[in-house]
């Protein structure tokens, strides 16, 4: 049970809160079909699509059977043709639970503002008949559904959020590195898939980008920020800061989005900002 100076609104993650945000998601006109291709029974994509998307030089993990001789013989080296996918729809969310995600100076936590985003993006991909999984990462470790669809998908995965959310805030501990989500994450989502990954201004540490990369090189990933007030609006005052007898004065700057959106441009990652709750 969380402690009860823990249970109020925006500090404590409710699953009737997300499971609210149906309301605000649109409603898909007719029942979607189990899969983008005929029949009613949703199956595993075949693979490559028939239509070309690139011929390019041979990299470790590419299918043999995909080397283009002519390429090959023009250059001298292997080269091999890469086809659009052709696959349903799926979506990932990835939700940040660890120390740093739960704080804020507004009326929420960062952790439950990204939640309630996430969640809204949840309902959105099962109004359109997308397939959903979610991961849940805190403290205690790494919690992943499998992917599913329609709303018993989505029901599941809101109370995953919140029991993970009031296990981060009983638990405390150090902010372990976000690598292992990732890890799960690439083994979990089909390439092609939609990733989000919901998190904070000091989330994604240098040693965690070698996973992000390879988990966006055949993925659409996309970082969901959340930021506090005052990362966005600072005290235009100085603040004094106090160690021991010691006091100096300092001035907060707003975070500069623009230095990590180029950071993650380089690991092939887009970057989606979560305003303060008055945004």
């Amino acid at each position: 049970m969380v402690n009860t100076a823990l249970d109020v609104p925006g500090i404590r993650l409710q699953a009737g809160e997300l499971l609210a945000l149906r309301g605000d998601a649109p409603r898909a006109g007719r029942a979607p079909p189990a899969s983008r291709r005929p029949g009613a029974v949703p199956a595993k994509p075949a693979g490559a699509g028939m239509d070309l998307r690139e011929i390019r030089a041979f990299a470790e993990g590419d299918d043999t059977r995909r080397i283009d001789p002519a390429a090959t013989a023009r250059t001298g080296t292997p080269h091999i043709r890469s086809f659009h996918e052709d696959r349903d729809e799926t979506l990932l969310l990835i939700a940040d639970f660890r120390p740093p995600m739960l704080w804020g100076t507004g009326a929420t936590l960062r952790s439950v503002r990204a939640a309630r985003r996430l969640a809204l993006l949840g309902w959105r991909a099962v109004a359109q008949g997308t397939s959903l999984a979610a991961i849940g990462v805190g403290a205690g470790g790494v919690t992943a559904i499998p992917f599913g669809g329609g709303v018993r998908q989505m029901i599941r995965v809101s109370h995953m959020l919140a029991s993970r959310h009031d296990h981060a805030l009983e638990s405390g501990g150090g902010a372990l590195p976000l690598v292992e989500a990732l890890i799960r994450a690439a083994r979990l989502a089909p390439p092609g898939a939609d990733v989000m990954i919901a998190t904070g201004t000091d989330g994604i540490a240098r040693e965690d980008e070698p996973a992000l990369a390879r988990l966006a090189r055949r993925r659409r990933v996309r970082v969901l920020l959340a930021l506090d007030p005052s990362e966005t609006t600072p005290p235009s005052s100085p603040l004094p800061i106090h160690a021991g007898a010691l006091t100096r004065f300092a001035r907060l700057r707003p975070f500069d989005r623009a230095a990590l959106s180029q950071r993650l441009r380089a690991l092939n990652v887009g970057l989606e900002v979560l305003g303060d709750d008055a945004g």
